[in-house]
């Protein structure tokens, strides 16, 4: 897949630092669907990301950095510590400063729509390279969660926590009028503040109907997909046909139920394309690879 896209060297210097950014949906407190794994389910699977390890050191990558914002017993819970081991990498839990002293505040830039800025582990900012390593879900507010959602969890929950609310980030959220703007507003504005240089999606083994056991829809599925790209907006684009859903398509239509399509809101701020026939797409054709995901309905 990497050698289809062109290889990493135009993305990764020689000695260079790489940051990639796992999903661990719900962090080590959730359990798995009955005959499956939690990585066989809700998160990225380790052995992607050993494999993807594996290529970046062939590339010539230097310190690598495997980082989440659900705690350092997640990585332990979800099987990452023989991968970090392994490939030499760093495990950084960014819901906190460590190892540095404090928060770096990266910009969005003109025109956000819903947060300027964004309070990040310092990590983030020192890397040469970023990469996001996301699950391939439906999710219940943002019809699909894939490279770009999964940069949500770059950020540290104290922030974004709500008193009252037990809900991870509560404050991104909103209310439930609000979540439908909302949410996909901050899903382009933390996109804008640390952009993602190289996307990989894990469908291998995964679940339809949501993002986690908190939704009721939530059912196993294996569509034994692997989709990679070097605009996550495109990229997303394309693992969204790829689970039988138009990703252009407008809030309230299958699958962005409950919110609007991130991936125009992208599109409308420069950040690629979700039109399939303007994305240049290589190896298998999405007919071909195509496993209709049920959206997340609750």
């Amino acid at each position: 897949m990497v050698e289809n896209l062109g290889g990493l060297q135009d993305i990764i210097k020689p000695g260079g630092s790489v940051a990639i950014k796992v999903n661990l949906t719900g962090g080590a407190s959730v359990q798995p669907p009955p005959g499956r794994s939690l990585t066989e389910a809700y998160a990225t699977h380790p052995e992607v990301v050993r494999a993807l390890g594996m290529v970046l050191r062939q590339t010539g990558a230097g310190q690598l950095y495997i980082v989440e914002a659900w705690g350092m017993d997640a990585f332990a819970v979800y099987g990452y510590e023989p991968v970090a081991q392994e490939l030499g990498a760093e495990l950084v839990d960014l819901n906190v400063e460590a190892p540095f002293s404090d928060f770096i505040v990266m910009l969005v830039g003109g025109g956000a729509f819903v947060y300027e800025s964004f309070p990040l582990n310092r990590t983030l900012e020192r890397v040469d390279t970023f990469i996001s390593v996301a699950k391939m879900k439906c999710h219940y507010n943002t019809g699909v969660t894939l490279s770009l959602k999964n940069q949500i969890g770059c950020t540290p929950e104290r922030f974004y926590h709500v008193e009252g609310n037990l809900a991870p980030r509560a404050a991104m959220h909103g209310s439930a009028e609000e979540s439908v703007t909302r949410v996909p507003g901050v899903i382009v504005d933390i996109n804008r503040a640390n952009p993602i240089d190289f996307a990989l999606i894990d469908g291998i083994m995964t679940v339809e109907g949501g993002e986690g056991p908190w939704i009721a829809s939530v059912a196993p599925v294996s569509p034994g997909l692997l989709v990679a790209g070097k605009n996550p907006v495109c990229t997303d684009a394309v693992a969204s046909a790829a689970m039988g859903f138009d990703p252009t398509t407008e809030w309230p239509t299958t699958p962005f139920l409950h919110g609007h399509n991130h991936l125009t809101l992208a599109r409308t701020m420069g950040l690629g394309t979700n039109v399939i026939d303007e994305i240049e797409i290589r190896g298998v054709p999405i007919a071909e690879a195509r496993f209709p995901f049920k959206p997340a309905t609750g």
